[in-house]
């Protein structure tokens, strides 16, 4: 019986590392920058962020707040694009993790509404291109949970929900009287609004899009649309003359003219599902189009 134990431990020793070589293998394979599946109210960020970083790059990226994050990536026909804008989050944080990849996409769109909250530090570190974040020994287990994560949350296409969304679009705008959430929103920003925030975050985007555009990305700037009291309100305008003032080149703003009596916001401030889906068929129209997007900006 003894003389068994020495050639069980050997077969045992052999599996384990022939499992963990494999683990390695499949780690080099599929990407060492996946991560693992939060249990927090992150999870949708970094589920976002891990199918980012480890698939193919996309021709065009959305960076922004939730307001960019309500044009769900199975609204646009466009192929090969991304909406890496973070819910409840700064468009930095997105544009940095960008920035941070051995590749980047040919065009990056930068939402300029909210400005007015700091990059996640965090979120920029854990999901930046650098070697040596995690452990050899744990680095091939991540790998196969956050695959296993990446695969369950497979997004849908545009054509699986084409026939929905025409359905939605032939539904009239919302009667939903929202007054009372315009004004609790015009109300907080009021109270938070950090101008000296503001006037930080877009000097970091500058520096940003100098890079980007320096390895041969086209950035351009977007301001998505609000309720016309939000638009109105102090915080609205003097992050929009803050932002213009610092991009003064029109060729640098992506324009949004849509007819703004078919839009709606549940609150104010952020687009009901049936105008996110008109906002993304307008940006796929200027995507699909590409009137001038290689062509580099001034650098007024």
């Amino acid at each position: 019986m003894q003389s068994n134990v020495p050639a069980w431990f050997g077969k045992c020793s052999l599996s384990a590392a022939l499992i963990f070589i494999a683990c390695g293998i499949a780690t080099a394979r599929f990407g060492h920058s996946l991560q693992l599946p939060a249990t927090t109210a992150r999870d949708g960020a970094l589920v976002t962020l891990n199918r980012y970083v480890d698939n193919p790059i996309p021709d065009i990226v959305l960076t922004g707040s939730s307001l960019t994050f309500r044009l769900k990536e199975e609204y646009f026909e466009t192929p090969r694009l991304r909406n890496l804008a973070l819910a409840g989050g700064s468009v930095i944080t997105g544009l940095q993790i960008v920035a941070s990849q051995p590749q980047i996409p040919k065009i990056i769109i930068v939402e300029t509404n909210v400005l007015s909250r700091p990059p996640d530090a965090a979120l920029v570190e854990r999901f930046s291109a650098h070697e040596g974040r995690h452990g050899l020994f744990f680095r091939p287990i991540r790998t196969a949970v956050a695959a296993y994560e990446n695969r369950i949350h497979a997004p849908v296409s545009h054509a699986e929900v084409e026939a929905s969304l025409q359905r939605l679009l032939e539904q009239p705008p919302s009667d939903f009287d929202n007054h009372v959430y315009v004004e609790r929103a015009i109300q907080q920003m009021k109270e938070e609004y950090p101008i000296s925030i503001v006037q930080k975050n877009v000097e970091t985007i500058s520096k940003l899009i100098d890079a980007l555009e320096q390895r041969g990305a086209r950035v351009l700037l977007m301001e998505m649309p609000y309720a016309a009291p939000i638009e109105a309100s102090r915080a609205s305008r003097t992050t929009s003359e803050i932002v213009h003032r610092a991009f003064p080149d029109p060729g640098r703003w992506l324009p949004m003219n849509l007819d703004r009596a078919e839009l709606r916001w549940a609150d104010g401030v952020h687009l009901d599902e049936r105008s996110a889906v008109l906002v993304s068929r307008y940006l796929d129209e200027r995507f699909l189009s590409r009137p001038n997007y290689a062509r580099a900006p001034s650098k007024n």
